[in-house]
């Protein structure tokens, strides 16, 4: 048997991605392992790549590997992004279009681009994956003939190709509705460019080729992290720093008109570091319950979304979140479990992603072992709680969800 037929029978093996909800059970996800692209991060731009402190890399890959064995213990297939990378890539219509995605000739000059086109073009599919990921500084561009003003004015350690540490964090970059892909229009510059390199696997990867797409990437600014499938039907979006009420919009309409989803609530959340995304105030632990930052509970509020008659958008509300989700769910209420008993201690564990769990299936959630109250409370109303290390992985604020893009659930 070839490897070209060993491949082949594997993916036909393999389950179509399907996602319904956020807490069926997990089969298959997609994870980024940390890699060189961490190591890039410096005092001098770790603000600008969006990262509270710098990360001691070899603990956070330790952590993230035992986070993995979490998830297979669970009986969790682990796709690791770099390896679905490098497999897409061996496609030479990916490998032109990943060079495509790296060089930008805006910032390089014509002359400089066109040298590092040209050296990437012959590379493979490993160093370009790499590049992609860890990016290359200006002492690691090949040498060319003659003079660039462009190489000159720049410090040999400034990057030429900027490196995408924010990768670990798969589920903002895209997210699974249905049977079908929403790739994000990412809004922060240090993340834009992992747009590109999600596109080339769901377009490349033998896994996901017939995959259609729910969203495109070049459309309203949307995030993964603020996209949560409350039940079969019912998408949340949420709407603060990274994602816009026209991104929540395009997405609604696009689910709509894909008939993916009977109603989408829209979610203000405030716009600041700490609650970036919705998934950082609140998660999904059981088909009727959330763990939720108790000061949001209150004050949380939905606009509801549904098709209207001539194509367009119904639009109602707001109302108080918690009411609308529980309408739109067709439940009687949804249950709450609040992360801190005093003000304190809830604005430390959001602040340490308390709320960003992962379900692997109803009532089981894998959440930071930091988080000693938030966990100790999800026990207490029968969540069982999957503790994992998670002080250098944290250091980008993202917990469990932010690190994880499921692919398959079962349904509920």
């Amino acid at each position: 048997m070839t490897v070209e037929q060993a491949t082949s029978e594997t993916v036909s093996a393999a389950p179509a991605p399907l996602v319904e909800s956020e807490v069926g059970p997990l089969r298959s996800v997609l994870l980024h392992r940390p890699g060189a692209e961490l190591k890039r991060l410096t005092p001098r731009n770790n603000d600008q790549l969006l990262f509270d402190s710098i990360p001691w890399v070899d603990r956070a890959q330790e952590e993230h590997d035992a986070f993995a064995e979490v998830l297979r213990g669970r009986g969790v297939e682990v796709l690791l992004l770099a390896e679905v990378l490098r497999s897409a890539l061996d496609d030479p219509r990916a490998h032109t279009a990943g060079v495509h995605a790296a060089v930008d000739a805006r910032r390089l000059g014509t002359e400089l681009a066109d040298v590092l086109r040209s050296h990437l073009s012959s590379v493979d599919a490993s160093v370009l994956a790499e590049v992609l990921m860890a990016g290359m500084t200006f002492e690691e561009l090949p040498a060319a003939e003659g003079t660039s003003l462009v190489r000159k004015m720049n410090h040999p350690r400034d990057f030429a190709v900027d490196p995408l540490p924010n990768l670990l964090f798969t589920r903002d970059s895209s997210a699974w509705i249905a049977d079908r892909v929403a790739i994000s229009s990412l809004t922060m510059p240090a993340r834009r460019r992992e747009t590109a390199v999600l596109d080339l696997i769901y377009a490349y990867h033998p896994r996901f080729q017939r995959a259609a797409r729910a969203y495109g990437a070049h459309s309203a600014p949307i995030e993964g992290g603020d996209v949560m499938l409350l039940a079969p039907g019912v998408v949340a979006i949420g709407v603060g720093e990274r994602t816009s009420a026209a991104g929540a919009e395009s997405l609604a309409r696009s689910v709509f008109a894909d008939d993916l989803a009977h109603t989408v609530l829209a979610v203000p959340i405030e716009q600041s570091r700490a609650t970036m995304h919705l998934d950082t105030v609140c998660t999904m632990v059981n088909t009727d319950a959330v763990v939720m930052y108790p000061l949001a509970r209150d004050s949380l509020e939905a606009f509801t979304l549904h098709p209207g008659d001539d194509g367009g958008l119904r639009v109602d509300g707001p109302e108080p979140f918690l009411t609308a989700a529980a309408k739109a769910m067709s439940i009687d209420r949804l249950r709450v479990i609040d992360t801190g008993l005093d003000p304190v201690t809830a604005e430390r564990e959001q602040w340490d992603d308390g709320n960003n769990t992962l379900a692997v299936a109803p009532g089981v959630v894998v959440g930071y072992e930091r988080n000693v109250e938030t966990n100790e409370r999800l026990e207490a109303a029968g969540i069982e709680v999957l503790r994992i290390a998670g002080s250098e992985l944290g250091s980008g604020r993202g917990g469990p969800r932010c690190m994880s893009c499921p692919v398959v659930r079962d349904s509920v």
